[in-house]
């Protein structure tokens, strides 16, 4: 039996993550993929988030990179060279047998769009929580342009610490560009940013670290609930505005299943901020009462609004995603219109 070879590894990780960009960095839109392409140029490069990247290097990296993803846009996934011999980048399950040993830890799934993602980090450590498998991770080895700092796959659930760390500093200096959020401000303000921004910033990593495994830990749970007949649905609806509001329902039904009680439970302000500054987009437009509730919790400081809001959201989602299943199967490839018209009045709330 060969010995295990890190290096190898790495690299056959790292050469799937470039064929999925190759494949799927076109659906992006132009500034989605420029931030995410001088963010992953940042993570290969080991620039520190505070350092300004020269613009020069990055702007001919870019052009490599093009080119070399023309190359390999057509090209088969690699298996992993393992101690037992080559597998499949599919089976984490499989693969995390081996690695779990070596403190490592992978994933090879899917995610939005049904773009693959693959990822190689350093396991900092292990929980289970609600008969689900944590991994949390460090430094990271080998990923792709998009990297989520939540993943559930296989009753696991990766919660990827680097990307978060890079992913909260983003949020930051967007929020020094413009400072047009206010719940984004008052959870900076409450970390203390601008007296002592190194220490605030780690702070506030370990407290979102905690609010992404409540959310994963939803997902992970709304997953079981729907069954496949809600992946179903997904595949009908995929690529168009159904989708988007598809999405937000389950994340709404996964939030007030578990990350919201579990922020209540935790009774940290900074984190509530936080959530409710991410709070955009479709999730906001369909659930204004959420917005209400929050608001009602700056005036009064009483959480009872928002503890109401959570468990009739909670209802309330769990209920309209059953109803969107047994709309796809009476409509079956009409369910999307069907979707936009039923949840119009909704958004327009």
């Amino acid at each position: 039996m060969p010995e295990f070879n890190q290096e190898h590894l790495t690299r056959a990780v790292q050469h799937n993550c470039h064929i999925s960009d190759a494949q799927f960095a076109g659906d992006l839109t132009l500034c989605t993929f420029l931030l995410k392409m001088r963010e992953l140029y940042r993570w290969e490069q080991r620039i520190p988030l505070s350092q300004e990247m020269p613009r020069s290097e990055v702007g001919d990296w870019m052009n490599q990179r093009g080119q070399m993803w023309d190359g390999i846009e057509q090209a088969a996934y690699a298996p992993l060279p393992l101690a037992s011999g080559p597998v499949d980048p599919f089976e984490s399950s499989r693969i995390n047998q081996e690695l779990l040993g070596q403190g490592l830890v992978y994933s090879g799934g899917y995610g939005r769009h049904c773009k693959p993602h693959f990822f190689l980090g350093e396991l900092l450590r292990h929980e289970v929580r609600d008969g689900f498998d944590i991994y949390i991770t460090g430094r990271e080895l080998a990923r792709d342009l998009e990297a989520p700092p939540g993943m559930f796959l296989d009753r696991n659930l990766f919660i990827r610490t680097e990307a978060l760390r890079r992913w909260l500093w983003e949020k930051y200096e967007e929020w020094c560009w413009n400072k047009k959020n206010d719940a984004m401000g008052r959870a900076f303000a409450a970390y203390a940013f601008e007296s002592e921004p190194e220490a605030a910033f780690d702070r506030m990593v370990t407290t979102e670290m905690q609010s992404v495994i409540l959310h994963e830990l939803g997902e992970a749970q709304v997953g079981e609930r729907l069954g496949t007949a809600w992946e179903g649905l997904m595949a009908e609806v995929f690529r168009s505005r159904a989708e988007i509001i598809v999405r937000a329902v389950r994340d709404l039904y996964a939030d007030c299943l578990s990350t919201l009680p579990g922020l209540l439970a935790r009774d940290e302000p900074a984190a509530m901020h936080f959530y409710f500054a991410n709070l955009l987009g479709m999730r906001r437009k369909l659930f204004p009462e959420l917005v209400e509730a929050y608001e009602t919790w700056l005036d009064s400081g009483s959480r009872s609004a928002l503890r109401d809001a959570a468990e009739q959201g909670r209802l309330r989602w769990q209920a309209l995603a059953n109803e969107l299943i047994a709309l796809h199967a009476e409509l079956g490839d009409q369910v999307g219109p069907a979707i936009e018209v039923r949840l119009a009045p909704r958004q327009s709330a």
